[in-house]
Formats: C-alpha cells, sequence, structure tokens
C-alpha cells in the first residue's frame, strides 16, 4: 500500500477516528486502526468492540492495499507535521512496517495484520429516516448532561430516543436520567421514524457522534434495529450497539401538580448561582433558594469558607418558599436555557422542580431538591 494525503485531510479524519480508540486495552488490535487504500479513497476504521467509526477521504493512491497502524502513535505524528505539507504513507510487507513521510520527517511504525482487525457487523437495520444535524445537535446538547456513570444502572447510562405524543402530536423524543435530573428534549416526528422501537444510546456513542457533527450541516442518515444503529454523513459512518436493557417510566418522575411559578433572566441567575455555590462544600454544592415576592436569594454555607448571599429580581408571586439544590445540577439545566426566560415551576421543598426555556418549548428538566 502506498499513496499522498495533505496533511489536514488526514488529520481531520484521523481526530475523529482515534478518538474511538481506547488509551489502555487488553486486545493489541483494538489500539489499531485499519487503512484501506483503493480507488482514490482511503479509508479509515476504528472500534472498540461496541462502536465502530469509518471515514472515507480522498487520496492519490499509487499502490491499493490495507494494513493496521498505532491510531493514537499515528494522529500525533500527522499533528505535529508541517502545516499544508503532502503525507505520503507506505507500507512494504517484506519490512512489516509502515513508513510516514513528509518533507524531511520520516517514521517507520509497527503494523498488525489487517486479517486480526474485527469488523462490526450492523446485520439488518430495518427502520431508517433523516434527521437535521442541526436539530441531532440540539437532542443531544441538551440531554447528554444528564447521562448517568453510574455502571450498575447501566439502562441510565445513555440516551433514550423513542416516538412518542404530545397532545396528539408526534415528536421524537430524546430522554436522559441520573436519578437527580432529568432532560426530555424533542423534536418533531421526521419522515418514517414513527415506528421505531424505543432505544438507548450509549454515552460513548453520543459524545462521538456529537465530536463527528460539530463541523456538519446537512442531514443525518440514522439507520437502527433493535441493537444497533448506524448514523451515515458525508464519508462518515459510526455504528453502535445500543444498551439491552428497559428505560425506566420517565413520565412518572414529571410532576404534574407544581403550582409555584418562577421566572427569571436565565443567564443572570446561572452566574448569581456560580458565584454564591463557590462557597459551598465540595461534597454537597448546596445552593438555598428563597423565594419571597418578585425576589430570590441565593445563599450557600461553608464549613470553612464562610457564606454568601445574592438577591436577584424576579416574577414570582406564589408565596414564601425555601428549596435547596446541588448547585453543579442547577448550573448544568441552567446551561441548556439559550433563550433570556428561565421558568420554574415548583411545588414545595421534597418535590421535584421542572425547568423550561421559555423559547424553547420542545425542552423540560426536571431537578430533585436537597436539604439545605
Amino acid at each position: 500500500m502506498k499513496l499522498t494525503i495533505e496533511r489536514s485531510t488526514l488529520l481531520t479524519a484521523l481526530n475523529h477516528v482515534q478518538s474511538v480508540v481506547e488509551r489502555r486495552n487488553t486486545i493489541p488490535i483494538l489500539s489499531n486502526i485499519l487503512l484501506n487504500a483503493e480507488n482514490g479513497t482511503l479509508g479509515l476504521t476504528a472500534t472498540d468492540l461496541d462502536l465502530a467509526i469509518n471515514e472515507q477521504i480522498a487520496a492519490e493512491i499509487i499502490t491499493p492495499g490495507s494494513i493496521t497502524a498505532p491510531a493514537h502513535l499515528l494522529y500525533d505524528i500527522v499533528r505535529k507535521l508541517p502545516d499544508g505539507s503532502q503525507v505520503e504513507l507506505d507500507y512494504q510487507s517484506a519490512e512489516g512496517r509502515i513508513s510516514v513521510r513528509a518533507g524531511r520527517s520520516q517514521f517507520a511504525l509497527s503494523c498488525l495484520p489487517k486479517d486480526d482487525f474485527p469488523i462490526m457487523e450492523t446485520g439488518e437495520l430495518p427502520h431508517r429516516f433523516s434527521l437535521s444535524a442541526a436539530e441531532l445537535k440540539r437532542l443531544i446538547d441538551k440531554t447528554r448532561f444528564a447521562i448517568s456513570t453510574e455502571e450498575t444502572r447501566y439502562y441510565l447510562n445513555g440516551v433514550y430516543l423513542h416516538a412518542a405524543d404530545n397532545d396528539g402530536i408526534p415528536v421524537l423524543r430524546a430522554v436522559a436520567t441520573d436519578g437527580h435530573r432529568l432532560a426530555r428534549v424533542e423534536t418533531p416526528i421526521p419522515a418514517d421514524a414513527e415506528n421505531i422501537p424505543g432505544i438507548i444510546i450509549p454515552r460513548k456513542a453520543v459524545n462521538e457522534l456529537r465530536k463527528l457533527i460539530d463541523d456538519t450541516e446537512g442531514d443525518i442518515l440514522i439507520s437502527l434495529s433493535d441493537n444497533k444503529i448506524c448514523f451515515s454523513f458525508g464519508g462518515s459512518l459510526l455504528t453502535s450497539k445500543l444498551i439491552d436493557g428497559t428505560f425506566p417510566d420517565y413520565e412518572r418522575v414529571i410532576p404534574a401538580g407544581n403550582n409555584k411559578v418562577l421566572e427569571l433572566d436565565g443567564k443572570t441567575f446561572a452566574q448569581a448561582v456560580d458565584r454564591v455555590s463557590t462557597v459551598s462544600t465540595e461534597k454537597s454544592r448546596a445552593i438555598k433558594l428563597t423565594l419571597s415576592d418578585d425576589t430570590v436569594t441565593l445563599s450557600a454555607t461553608g464549613s470553612e469558607n464562610g457564606s454568601a448571599t445574592e438577591e436577584l429580581a424576579a416574577s414570582y408571586n406564589s408565596g414564601d418558599l425555601e428549596i435547596g439544590f446541588n448547585s453543579k445540577y442547577l448550573l448544568d439545566i441552567t446551561g441548556q436555557i439559550e433563550g433570556e426566560n428561565a421558568h420554574f415551576v415548583l411545588a414545595d421543598a421534597q418535590s421535584p422542580t421542572i425547568v423550561k426555556d421559555g423559547t424553547d418549548d420542545g425542552a423540560l428538566y426536571v431537578l430533585m431538591p436537597m436539604r439545605v
């Protein structure tokens, strides 16, 4: 295999695929990426056996062929090459190494046989629909902060994607929760997505997908079955296994009887929470909200660091109320509110609070209070 490729093109593709590769692997071949050169295209593939990514980029193919190369090492080399340089990749089976040349720089890297590289089979993917990159980014950005990292509750370690009904209107809904907070975001259902099964997309797949589509503006083709999902766009294909579990009935967590409404400027409130929580203890991160007529007072106390208070103007007239929250969870949710108006719908100090974005009807958050 021998080819020449522009450094920035190769670097972008390597950046995408190498992030799937775990830094520590007990199976040596999983530390490598598969390089396949043919018909004017270089294909790069990486996998961790649960997630696979394939990128196709244009290259000048001198001799077609395939080989695997160490992912992170190759990425680091190309990243440090001069910008604008032409990179030559040359693998000679007799030497068992792949050489990387650019200008006066030359590297020789150990290879592993292409036949050892595991290929993830997608199987039959009966459900197919397209979603704009902008909407997919929105669904991910407004939910992934609430994905649980608790491995024992593995069915919460991802985003639950499913077709749902909102007052008779079909929607595509993404939900994530860790038991302390919940994010539910929906968008009008795309054509052909009405009958998809409810699926749980793992956290790593969600994060890798978000990085991949960062600069994408077109439509993403989504294909799925009960246990696999594929995202296809441009020259990229991301395939992931799905979490084999049942997502809990999240609707039961969303309170229906909350009747105390607090409205305030989301950005101003988030900045105040950030300031006041500076003194809160690292373990609890507790912050107290004291609500009275058109005023909310934020306060926090640290065992050694002292205390802090800040008063904000707000729209509220439902009687005095004191309620505590974990300031990090509060900041995670207020960070998703893009408009000026943040709506908090409360019941009492012990009940879950609903948070809404005044400019995004499709986003709803639930936050559990804490004792302060």
